[in-house]
């Protein structure tokens, strides 16, 4: 079999090798005969496939502790939906597992047949959850974000996933033109009386449902490692109670949204109301569990995706 060179070839040749390693269920040595190549170049060709993204793994069992304690998670706080993954104990950081679940409950919304609105935040966690999502066309759907798309040098904020998503599932969408925090409010009011962007906010208080990142409030918090947020105003935030933010909108450790002069400088949208909207937070990480604590305490959402050590941490606190 003649082999195909460039990078091309080489990623026609590691997907080929990805589907007859993880779909048809072939070996190393298998591929390797089948492809007329060696076992080792096999095994990176499959090792390639993963990097490259282009095999997606999930785990379809059920894991019968996970499945407990989402169950108890959901009855303690009045949650309409919990899903808990098994914890990574090598990893306090990464989103494993959070972005494979959450990929799972965002397509399955999307497979409605029925028109529907979906609002969504930004940041590491939804950006790698719509890496996870399969191709779709959904052009009955609306997408929203509930906040800037804008960094605070003009940029486009690399954690911005909404264009990502229009790409991935083919949906009409209606991006925020502006950063999460702004100057003054006089410029956050000005900008919300833009034509282009009160449609968008008109949208996301309808959403059907919602999914968004919940961030700690720290020296690694993300509205300070993004720019946002000077180390200062993180210290003068955190003196007055601030544990969490959701899209930008901080609240103490019982989820109530925090009085500042920051506050009045948020551009993002509320997060549409938790009677009419199903609003995901995801979540994961020790150093996250007060944000996650505060969040469901103070019904900032009414769903959850997060895993075993915060659960745990949830029901013993």
């Amino acid at each position: 079999m003649a082999r195909r060179v460039g990078s091309s070839g080489r990623l026609d040749d590691a997907a080929r090798a990805g589907w007859l390693y993880y779909v048809a269920g072939r070996t190393q040595d298998e591929i390797a005969a089948a492809m007329g190549i060696s076992r080792q170049s096999a095994q990176r060709l499959v090792s390639l496939a993963v990097a490259e993204k282009l095999v997606k793994v999930r785990l379809d069992h059920p894991i019968a502790e996970c499945m407990e304690l989402a169950q108890a998670v959901k009855q303690k706080y009045d949650l309409r939906q919990v899903e808990v993954v098994p914890s990574d104990p090598g990893s306090e950081t990464g989103n494993a597992g959070i972005a494979e679940a959450g990929a799972v409950e965002l397509e399955r919304w999307l497979k409605k047949t029925d028109p529907m609105i979906v609002a969504i935040g930004t940041g590491r966690t939804l950006r790698a959850i719509i890496d996870q999502l399969s191709p779709m066309e959904c052009p009955q759907h609306r997408i929203v974000s509930l906040t800037g798309n804008i960094s605070p040098d003009g940029s486009a904020a690399y954690y911005n996933v909404i264009f990502s998503m229009a790409d991935a599932i083919k949906a009409q969408h209606f991006p925020m033109p502006m950063p999460v925090i702004v100057s003054s409010r006089a410029e956050r009011d000005l900008l919300h009386q833009q034509a282009l962007v009160r449609p968008t906010i008109a949208l996301g208080a309808k959403a059907d449902v919602t999914f968004v990142g919940i961030g700690e409030f720290n020296a690694r918090a993300p509205l300070m490692l993004d720019g946002f947020l000077k180390p200062e105003e993180i210290e003068i935030l955190s003196e007055a109670g601030v544990v969490g933010e959701i899209c930008g909108w901080m609240f103490d450790e019982d989820g109530n949204l925090v009085e500042s002069p920051v506050k009045e400088r948020i551009a993002s949208l509320p997060l549409p109301s938790r009677e009419t909207s199903c609003v995901f937070g995801l979540a994961r990480g020790r150093r996250k569990h007060a944000a996650i604590r505060a969040a469901v305490r103070g019904q900032q959402i009414n769903a959850l995706i997060t895993d075993e050590d915060a659960a745990r941490f949830l029901l013993e606190n």
